[in-house]
């Protein structure tokens, strides 16, 4: 059975990193010249900018229901979600690739690229901590699922995003080394140009992975396949229950809504039925904190 993560922790974890990677790539980029580097200060701005969406959608997602609202605001988590993995396509990806087609057309000589080299490897130093700390949430969210299997069924659209940026960020790190390093062995321009155009497409291929996750979440997605057959046993575990007919999940956030239809075992009065079905609910919700709304309909048929 996967923990619960700790989805502040990584957002602030990644906050402080990429701002303190924005600030020193900017000023390489500025000294040097370099396109992946330029390409590469942008990326940690959006990045800044998308763990402050990713914050005011976690405070969003705390109101309390209403008339209005009456299931609360924590789908709200997944627009901003979708939204930042909007602005990693549009600002980091296709800036990027903007700005490599760009330097194929016009050359510019770099500037200063030992001080690039020393950034770089200070961004994938800092960076690196980074996604430590967001792997160890993960590792505790995933339990015994391989990383791939967790990216597809987790519900937990904030991590996912972080997951995506931080690995998107260390790989787009190693992409500007690696140009500029070679720019500076051959004396050959191109490279410069091509590592920004690798770093766009990386961007852009993590911000559709992410969008088309983040997307299901916005539909309405129910909570992940381990979770719900750990539900599934609880209930079949009941004596009062004879049979589940149906369980319905809809993941809202860090909080879930339930609705189950079964076959309880026979009472003398519906008094006694009522108590046994209210009985299973508060057992339901102790087992399975996530829960806040639950929906029980007692019948003899599916």
């Amino acid at each position: 059975m996967s923990g619960e993560a700790n989805s502040l922790r990584a957002i602030l974890l990644a906050l402080g990193a990429n701002f303190a990677i924005f600030v020193a790539k900017l000023v390489a980029a500025i000294f040097t010249g370099s396109g992946p580097m330029l390409a590469e200060a942008v990326h940690s701005m959006a990045d800044c900018g998308n763990q402050g969406l990713l914050l005011l959608g976690m405070r969003q997602a705390g109101r309390p229901p209403s008339s209005e609202y009456p299931l609360g605001w924590g789908r709200a988590l997944y627009f901003w979600s979708f939204l930042v993995a909007m602005l990693l396509f549009s600002v980091g990806g296709m800036f990027s690739l903007y700005e490599g087609i760009h330097k194929l057309t016009h050359h510019e000589p770099l500037k200063w690229p030992w001080l690039a080299v020393g950034v770089l490897v200070f961004g994938i130093v800092a960076e690196s901590v980074s996604m430590h700390g967001c792997m160890k949430e993960v590792n505790k969210a995933r339990g015994d699922r391989s990383i791939w299997r967790w990216f597809r069924q987790t519900r937990a659209s904030e991590l996912l995003v972080i997951f995506g940026e931080d690995l998107a960020a260390l790989i787009g790190l190693a992409f500007a080394l690696i140009a500029v390093l070679l720019t500076m062995a051959t004396g050959n321009l191109l490279f410069d140009a091509v590592g920004t155009i690798a770093i766009g497409v990386l961007l852009i291929v993590v911000a559709v992975a992410v969008a088309i996750e983040v997307k299901a979440l916005l539909i309405g997605q129910g909570v992940e396949p381990q979770r719900r057959d750990e539900m599934l046993a609880f209930l079949n575990a009941r004596p009062e229950i004879a049979q589940v007919y149906n369980l319905l999940t809809l993941q809202m956030g860090n909080d879930v809504m339930v609705a189950v239809k079964a076959r309880m075992n026979p009472t003398p009065t519906n008094r006694e039925l009522v108590e046994a079905i209210n009985l299973v609910e508060i057992d339901f919700k102790r087992a399975f904190r996530d829960i806040r709304w639950s929906f029980f309909e007692p019948d003899i048929a599916d």
